[in-house]
């Protein structure tokens, strides 16, 4: 299988900047895992790239001039040539300590995944995109999953206090935490990384 340059791009991109932001060992160790599957090509989608209205928001929130780093702004600079190709949809599902805005205050998108721009069952890697003042629902899921944040923004994993990881800030999330997110003044945008394949997907 081929893949597309331009999703190639974005991998390349977004894996060298998850391993060298990723301090929790076991993030490195579940990045690594996930860079060796992709380097296996998956089954492309052939549906067409779709935007909610809150995705006015990239214009700001995924702008590489922004960004501090170069290698942040070259994962904004290749994210943004592969974003019409990518699907946005809200989540499905319970919305426990979600804001009143939050169906029209975020979109999710899936890159690589089940339901993704490249269909794969190991390593599902998306964004999230938050409006300003919104609060994402309180969720858990059974795979292990590392953050890359581009924007300011507050997390909240397990037992913890909110916390700001700032423009690229990286954190891991145990299988089956309990997680959420919101945002500030300003959207929120990040990226996550999951191991999926001890799931059998």
């Amino acid at each position: 299988m081929t893949r597309p340059a331009a999703l190639q791009s974005f991998l390349d991109a977004a894996l060298t900047s998850f391993a060298q932001r990723a301090d929790d060992p076991r993030a490195q160790a579940s990045i690594a895992r996930c860079a060796k599957a992709l380097a296996t090509p998956g089954e492309m989608s052939k549906a067409q790239g779709a935007r909610l209205p809150v995705c006015t928001h990239l214009q700001t929130a995924a702008d590489p001039a922004r960004m501090k780093a170069p290698d942040l702004a070259e994962v904004l600079k290749a994210f943004n040539a592969l974003e019409p190709n990518l699907t946005w949809r809200r989540r499905a599902g319970d919305m426990t300590a979600a804001s009143d805005n939050i169906a029209e205050g975020h979109a999710n998108t899936l890159i690589t995944g089940p339901g993704g721009l490249e269909r794969r069952g190991d390593v599902w890697l998306g964004a999230s995109l938050l409006a300003p003042h919104v609060r994402y629902p309180e969720h858990t899921h059974p795979p292990e999953e590392t953050y890359l944040v581009l924007t300011e923004g507050e997390f909240q994993h397990g037992d913890s206090d909110w916390f700001t990881p700032g423009q690229g800030g990286s954190f891991y999330n145990t299988p089956g935490i309990r997680h959420a997110m919101r945002s500030g003044d300003a959207p929120l945008f990040a990226f996550w990384l999951l191991w999926a394949d001890s799931l059998g997907a």
